[in-house]
């Protein structure tokens, strides 16, 4: 069986991070873990559609996986199956059954072993993931007789649900060159070619609903992030702290942290498990870091607090209070920045989402004393300048400053100095 992880996604809700696939998180990017997941599902043969604006990246990561580049990224599904399904069927006219995963769906080993072995079953056309769900979500529902799928209804809205069963991308098709024939006969060129070819195919061919209720957490906005950090922190079984750390006799480590090469905790620090520290970090005297994943070349400064966020480094604090939140690479808090991750009413921030610090993209700057309401975000190639309270979002590149009172934002001009000259 040969698997296609789609990748090829241009991340648009993901504002203002900019790739889903190659943000890290507890050590591996989110696409590092998707492989991972495929391996111990047992899938040998892995296939990476990406895109233009990943694909060098992708093909540095991974140098002995095929990767196959999506043409049209308009078409969604059906664009990475017609760029991908050619090149790896060739000429033979029996091929092996092809498993479609997508990057967005984090999800157990086990719900592929249990893809497979229904799909393996006598008289199956393929089969498709399933999660019944108690409220309404928005994606594909599918249509169920007896296990049989009749049919897939793309956001039928609240109330108006076909069934109960959504649709997880993590499907197996026996005979790839239906599929590809299927995608081909679709006439209209929308973004749901793919559930028009499986309409297609449910009509002539056996598809069983696999019932899933394992862990399933798609990542569409960059707060799923969070959810995300949860699940993973929940694998670190044990400590792991690489021989080079150098830990003070003074500091505390606590519990299952994993502590990269090079990195250094200094006095009275103290890091609470389950969390991960990456490579050449700093743990600064006094600081606080606790249920959280900290990327390579991290300073957590003096007095600083890292709860539960993900830092994709590298990223400096100085005393610093940093809730709930995800921050980009290449970004520096000046000392006294303090972020909100609850509202006062205690009312979701986003759906399902009751904490949710600051996200800030790429190559900002935050000077001193800079406070920030539950839920800001803050665009990439942004200064935010001593004194301002962000209580809206910040576009990107932008220069914001306050005046007597009133914030004023302004196209920002400067830039900030790449990584390796701040380390020069």
């Amino acid at each position: 069986m040969k698997a296609l992880l789609l990748l090829a996604g241009r991340s648009r809700r993901f504002w203002p991070l900019t790739e889903k696939s190659l943000f890290p998180i507890c050590g591996k990017t989110l696409v590092e873990h998707q492989v991972e997941t495929l391996q111990k599902g047992g899938c040998k043969e892995i296939i990476l559609v990406v895109g233009a604006h990943n694909k060098k990246e992708v093909r540095k990561m991974f140098p002995t996986l095929t990767i196959v580049e999506q043409k049209d990224l308009d078409l969604g599904m059906q664009g990475a199956c017609l760029s991908a399904l050619p090149k790896i069927l060739g000429g033979a006219q029996n091929s092996a059954p092809v498993l479609i995963v997508s990057g967005n769906d984090v999800i157990d080993p086990e719900a592929l072993i249990s893809l497979r072995k229904e799909a393996a079953k006598p008289k199956t056309g393929g089969a498709i993931l399933a999660r019944k769900v108690k409220t309404y979500f928005p994606g594909g529902y599918l249509t169920v007789k007896s296990g049989k799928i009749t049919g897939i209804v793309e956001k039928p809205g609240a109330g108006k649900e076909p069934s109960k069963f959504v649709n997880i991308v993590a499907h197996i098709h026996n005979d790839p060159r239906a599929l590809l024939a299927a995608l081909k006969s679709v006439k209209n060129h929308r973004d749901d070619g793919y559930e028009q070819a499986l309409h297609a195919l449910f009509a002539v061919s056996t598809y069983r609903a696999v019932p899933y209720e394992g862990f399933w957490q798609p990542v569409k906005y960059p707060s799923h992030l969070l959810l995300l950090l949860d699940h993973f922190l929940s694998h670190i079984k044990k400590p792991s702290i690489h021989s080079s750390v150098k830990v003070h006799p003074s500091a505390v480590i606590e519990g299952n942290v994993v502590i990269g090469e090079g990195t250094r905790v200094l006095p009275h620090a103290t890091i609470v498990g389950p969390c991960t520290v990456g490579r050449d970090c700093i743990i600064g005297n006094n600081a606080l870091v606790r249920h959280a994943s900290i990327g390579d070349g991290c300073v957590v400064g003096y007095n600083s607090e890292v709860k539960s966020s993900i830092l994709a480094g590298p990223v400096w604090t100085h005393i610093t209070y940093l809730g709930d939140s995800i921050i980009g690479r290449n970004v520096s808090f000046g000392g006294g920045c303090v972020t909100g991750n609850l509202r006062l009413d205690e009312s979701d921030i986003e759906e399902g989402i009751k904490k949710l610090g600051i996200v800030v993209g790429d190559d900002c700057r935050f000077g001193i004393h800079i406070g920030s309401n539950p839920g800001v975000k803050v665009g990439p190639g942004s200064f935010i300048a001593g004194g301002v309270f962000l209580k809206d979002d910040v576009p990107e590149k932008s220069f914001v400053t306050v005046k007597d009172g009133i914030t004023h934002v302004r196209p920002n001009k400067a830039g900030a100095p790449k990584m390796a000259n701040r380390k020069r």
